[in-house]
């Protein structure tokens, strides 16, 4: 019996080995808890082994050769919660998302760090709210979706970049601008030049404990974009099309449009003014003859637009406009009628992207490449921008202790760029479309009033000074609508980014990087102006200007880092970084333009005679620095980091060229201490706060559009005397400047509660900019205007809320919402003591205890209720005892302080849904409690008759029958009515809709049947409305003033995206 029992244990342990034996081949299928789909590429591991594999496109994974003594499989994929299995010849697992871990990593300085052990302050904006956002630069895609960051744009051409302001403004004449680094190296190229695509994600570090360790360079914010890797797996190839329309996103002011009523309310204006006397003389029919022959002459409209019966006015004795009177009017040789300056220059215009890219990765390999195309034709003629891009991306594990990766990207970009950015250039569509007069024809038309073609086949384009009609003061010897036509203004670049670097693992924690930036950017601009009409034409004695510029960058950025990260006893997290940087700038510029051109088809020097004018520069700029980090953390609880920075500029004399800067941080995890354990609705709870020193070195010229490289030395310009030199001094250095210093302190707590349904961070910031770069007047009788110096102190301050809440989460339907919102102040502490607490740079006064923004201008006093004049109030009672004044000339040496006009807060907020295989998403920006000069209505608000368009707001001006308003009256002879004044600051709040996403994705049972693993349909609109205080104004211009400038483009667009 004992032999039988023995014998029966071995047959089953036996066939128990067997049966382990035989489970050499395990297969199974990964797919999501939260929708239900596969996970593609998640990591498949026989735990305590190096077998493993990863799920395909459908979530299968299949392993062989599993060892016979294993018994577990362990299951992961980023952002969701790792599993361990048990072994079977088929297991089906479902992973859950763990929100937490998905954000626990984020780009920061010179690498990564974990979210919780994070103790600057920092946003990220994920690639799905780029991408969204229809936009050729990605600067524009940052309005409203990160608190402390404010974006303003002074153009909305195709292609040109918005500005962006974090936390406020630290300087007056030095550059407020952010940092750019793309993965990881500081970039130079055009931002217009990255396709957003590409783009996995941007972090936007606001204080000095994140963005210290850049110096010189990081004192206004960092902004850090990461571009796309390859997933593990098999390669993916996504391609995406989008085909829209462009068109104003912004509409014109009200003005008058009924060239009637424009006749009657000139008329009145000069007969109001009755230059001659005959009204007062009594003499009312010479005054109405009179006010009617000036209003037709050349030194009032010039143009007359309506036929009146011979013997009769244009305008009658009541001040209206002739019964009799019929619109178009003809003198024999040409018709005369007016045109919708808006209608014929503004024009709905296609806009067309093409984005392919292919990834993939393996054990050793990552790799991206993508290829794109856009073509964004602008909202004018002959305006737009046209970018080809490509990049390849790739690292690859050389040895155990060695990875290589390089990542380069070339993009060639053509933009057809118009005259839209002056205020007030005659060459303006935008100025041209506000203030032209309802009058004024577009074209010349011959006597029938068919529109005129020249000998080129070109349409006669009505100029002002080529008809019987002479328009002198509006718009002179100009039309907009012809130099877009007739005239050349293109700029076309080439930009290579070219980043490498090497990870060399060396022993024990301790490990060394190399990273290499190289960006190249060359641009070629041309400008011609036509040689048959306007102010250059043959006529002119000009015959045309050809001009054509080369501007060159070259920049490299080399940086050795040296990194030590070590964990003892399980508890103690150390990580510390040592380095040093070298950075090189090149900037070289050639100019040349001639006159009198052969071909106008030729945008070549070559192509002119006479005038030849020619120049050019080269500027460089160097920085170097040191710089080190330590961060430490007990048990993930308890956080500090400290990092130093010695920066040298090239900007400062040898002498002062060194600076110190540091920061210190400190976070706490508060979470995990025993007195919240529980409070289970607290996922995570983190107080942190930090503070530091950064340097800013970037002085810029009078009106702040250029960077003076060389501020310390002495500036000349060299001319010809005689045919020997001669010298003039046109920049007086000062070799004591120094670096302006940044103070920057934040602190506040990051959240996430009720297992992340509300999520967020509240901050309070200080940001204290001391010894102020500013280039400051001086007297004249010194020999130059201007001298650069250290002047002061600014501070800003100011408190920021970023919330999420994810309100429900389902397989089938998931519903997001987002808030952000930003206060701050702006403040002039201190001035240098010679200035007496006050600076005075022309219409700007700086003083000691007020905001930076606070203006100082004439205070308008509405009307006089007996005359109808403008009424200016003052300071002080005048010699004959008058608190208001109508003198312009009094009230302008009587300027009150207007307050602060920044906005009070400014953010944004949106909401975006899914349900089943739908999308939808929506985003807005808001500012309240600002004020802005509206220089447009100003312009439009004019008693003067020249020409000019009239705000529908000047049909209340002051009559006697209307005495109760604020309008004045209609007097030719009021000439400062329209001067500059508070009269004009306008409220700078507003709401715009950004961004409108929706899309349906198709069901994967259904797309995998024809070989792709997804399809998205979607539709978009960009810049969809805007409300503001005044039908016209956009706010978004600026932060004191807004002008006729490109109008953003409101985009509509259908696209569609496919995986493979």
């Amino acid at each position: 019996m004992k032999r039988k029992l023995m014998l029966l244990m071995t047959c089953l342990m036996i066939g128990i080995g067997l049966v382990n034996a035989q489970i050499s081949k395990v297969t199974g299928n990964v797919t999501s808890e939260e929708d239900g789909l596969p996970v593609v590429g998640a990591s498949v591991l026989v735990k305590g082994t190096t077998v493993g594999t990863v799920t395909d496109i459908d979530g299968n994974f299949t392993l062989t050769n599993v060892p016979s003594s294993a018994g577990t499989l362990v299951i992961s994929f980023i952002g969701m919660q790792t599993q361990e299995v048990k072994i079977a010849p088929m297991v089906k697992v479902v992973l859950k998302s763990d929100s937490e871990q998905l954000d626990e990593v984020m780009v920061v300085a010179y690498g990564t760090a974990k979210k919780s052990a994070f103790t600057g302050s920092a946003s990220t904006i994920k690639n799905e709210k780029i991408t969204s956002r229809q936009t050729s630069n990605v600067t524009n895609a940052l309005a409203g979706q990160v608190a402390g960051v404010q974006t303003t744009s002074s153009t909305g051409q195709p292609g040109k970049d918005a500005t962006v302001r974090i936390r406020g403004i630290g300087s007056i004449s030095a550059s407020n601008t952010p940092l750019y680094v793309v993965d990881g190296v500081p970039y130079d190229g055009e931002i217009s030049a990255i396709n957003s695509s590409d783009i996995e994600s941007m972090t936007v570090l606001k204080d000095a404990a994140s963005n210290a360790l850049y110096g010189a360079r990081g004192a206004n914010g960092v902004i850090l974009i990461t571009t796309k890797r390859g997933k593990t797996g098999d390669a993916r190839v996504t391609f995406d099309a989008k085909w829209g329309v462009n068109k104003r996103g912004v509409p014109s002011y009200e003005t008058v449009q009924d060239p009637g009523k424009f006749y009657e309310m000139a008329y009145s204006a000069i007969y109001n003014g009755d230059l001659k006397g005959y009204a007062a003389a009594g003499d009312l029919v010479a005054a109405n003859k009179y006010a009617n022959q000036a209003m037709l002459s050349s030194s009032y409209l010039g143009y007359q637009v309506f036929t009146v019966p011979n013997g009769e006015q244009l305008i009658g004795m009541d001040g209206k406009l002739n019964p009799n009177a019929t619109l178009g009017y003809s003198d024999g040789t040409y018709y005369y009628r007016p045109d919708n300056w808006s209608d014929e220059l503004f024009e709905n215009n296609m806009r067309q992207e093409y984005n392919l890219s292919v990834s993939g990765a393996t054990e050793k390999m990552n790799y991206y490449m993508s290829a794109g195309y856009l073509d964004d034709q602008g909202i004018v003629p002959n305006s737009g921008f046209q970018r080809y891009s490509a990049r390849l991306k790739a690292d690859y594990q050389v040895k155990p202790w060695l990875k290589l990766g390089g990542n380069v990207s070339f993009t060639h970009y053509d933009s057809r760029e118009q005259d839209t950015e002056g205020g007030s250039s005659n060459a303006n569509a935008f100025y041209a479309a506000n203030i032209m007069g309802a009058i004024y024809p577009m074209y010349i038309r011959d006597a029938e009033g068919n529109i005129m073609i020249d000998e080129r086949g070109y349409k006669r384009y009505d100029y002002g000074s080529d008809t019987n009609f002479s328009r002198d003061n509006v718009i002179p010897n100009a039309n907009p609508l012809a130099s877009y036509m007739l005239d050349m203004m293109r700029y076309a670049g080439d930009v290579v980014s070219g980043k490498w670097f090497a990870d060399i693992d060396i022993w024990g924690g301790i490990k060394a990087k190399i990273n290499v930036g190289v960006d190249a950017n060359n641009v070629r601009y041309t400008n011609m102006v036509n040689p048959y009409y306007g102010q250059y034409s043959e006529t002119s004695g000009v015959g045309g200007i050809v001009s054509v510029a080369s501007q060159r960058t070259f920049s490299t950025n080399l940086q050795y880092l040296l990194t030590y990260n070590k964990t003892f006893n399980n508890v103690h997290n150390l990580d510390v970084l040592a380095g040093y940087e070298n950075y090189n700038y090149k900037y070289q510029y050639l100019y040349g333009s001639r006159e009198k051109i052969y071909n106008p088809d030729v945008p070549e020097l070559n192509n002119g005679i006479l005038n030849q004018n020619n120049s050019s520069y080269t500027n460089n700029y160097a920085t170097e620095g040191w710089l080190f980090r330590v961060q430490y953390d007990y048990d993930g609880k308890y956080f500090v980091s400290g990092s130093y920075r010695r920066d040298a500029s090239s900007v400062f004399h040898p002498d002062n060229r060194w600076g110190n800067f540091w920061s210190i941080g400190a976070g706490w995890l508060m979470n995990k201490e025993s007195f919240l354990a529980d409070q289970t609705w607290i996922d995570m709870l983190k107080f942190k706060i930090s503070y530091g020193l950064q340097g800013n070195d970037n002085l810029m010229y009078e009106g702040g559009l250029y960077r003076n490289y060389y501020p310390y030395m002495d500036q000349y310009t060299l001319s010809n005397s005689n045919s020997d030199f001669a010298t003039s001094l046109y920049y007086k250095g000062n070799p004591e400047i120094t670096w302006e210093t940044s103070h920057s302190f934040n602190t506040g707590f990051d959240f996430t509660f009720w297992g992340g349904k509300l999520s967020g961070t509240v901050e309070y910031f200080s940001r204290k900019t001391t010894d102020m770069l500013y280039f400051k007047p001086v007297s004249p009788s010194m020999g130059y205007s201007r001298f650069p110096e250290n002047v002061g102190s600014m501070i800003n301050r100011g408190v920021e809320l970023d919330l999420n809440s994810n309100i429900f989460s389902t397989k089938d339907f998931t519903w997001d919402v987002n808030f952000n919102l930003t206060h701050f102040k702006n403040e002039v502490l201190e001035l240098a003591p010679e200035l007496n607490g006050q600076l005075i740079d022309g219409s700007r006064i700086y003083r000691e205890g007020e905001s930076m923004y606070q203006l100082y201008l004439p205070k308008y006093a509405g009307v006089n209720p007996e005359t109808g004049e403008s009424q200016w109030a003052l300071l002080e009672p005048n010699e004959a005892g008058e608190t208001v004044t109508t003198s312009y000339t009094e009230a302008s040496s009587n300027r009150f302080a207007t307050g602060d006009i920044l906005p009070k807060v400014y953010g944004g907020f949106g909401t975006s849904l899914t349900f089943k295989g739908f999308d939808f998403s929506i985003a807005f920006a808001y500012q309240l409690g600002g004020r802005i000069l509206d220089y447009t209505y100003q312009s439009l608000m004019s008693t003067d008759a020249q020409g000019a368009a009239w705000h529908v707001d000047m049909l209340r001006a002051w009559t006697p029958e209307n005495k109760n308003t604020d309008i004045p009256r209609m007097n030719v002879q009021d000439l400062y009515t329209s001067n500059i004044s508070d009269r004009w600051l306008t409220s700078s709040d507003y709401l715009s809709l950004q961004n409108i996403t929706f899309g349906y994705t198709l069901p994967k049972s259904l797309t995998r049947k024809i070989k792709i693993d997804g399809i998205r349909l979607y539709f978009v609109a960009d810049n969809v409305a805007l409300l503001t205080a005044r039908k016209g104004l956009d706010p978004r211009q600026g932060y004191v003033a807004a002008d006729n400038v490109y109008s953003p483009i409101r985009t509509i667009s259908g696209g569609i995206s496919l995986n493979f």
